[in-house]
């Protein structure tokens, strides 16, 4: 199975992800409270990291290179600072967001469904 395969599927997973999000705004809360206990935000990371290797050595076999390259730059990035912010930080913007309305979490799902496509689409 190629890598250009594997990340296309992560992207129909995102926007499965998103849709579902969309529809039910409560569902994203609810995560961000999972992931709010313990050291339950470091499993984010290291998934935000497994992306971050993932895209950046299949970028090379997908269509738009650089597209995929800077996603794997950002999961990187993504997964580096939580484990420089810690659990508190995180919880603190987690807390942040879960106050936040149901609109700007649908905004956020839109945000999700578009990177989706756009990580098919560049596959």
């Amino acid at each position: 199975m190629g890598m250009d395969i594997i990340i296309r599927s992560l992207g129909i997973v995102i926007v499965v992800v998103g849709i579902v999000y969309l529809l039910r705004p409560d569902v994203m809360k609810w995560l961000m409270e999972f992931f709010k206990h313990g050291k339950r935000i470091y499993l984010a990371g290291l998934l935000r990291l497994a992306l971050a290797v993932i895209f950046l050595l299949g970028a090379r076999e997908c269509k738009h290179f650089w597209v995929i390259f800077a996603f794997g730059i950002l999961f990187l990035i993504g997964g580096v600072l939580i484990f420089i912010l810690g659990p508190q930080k995180i919880k603190r913007i987690l807390d942040w967001y879960q106050k936040q309305s149901a609109l700007l979490l649908r905004v956020i799902a839109v945000i999700a469904l578009a990177i989706g496509a756009i990580i098919i689409y560049s596959a």
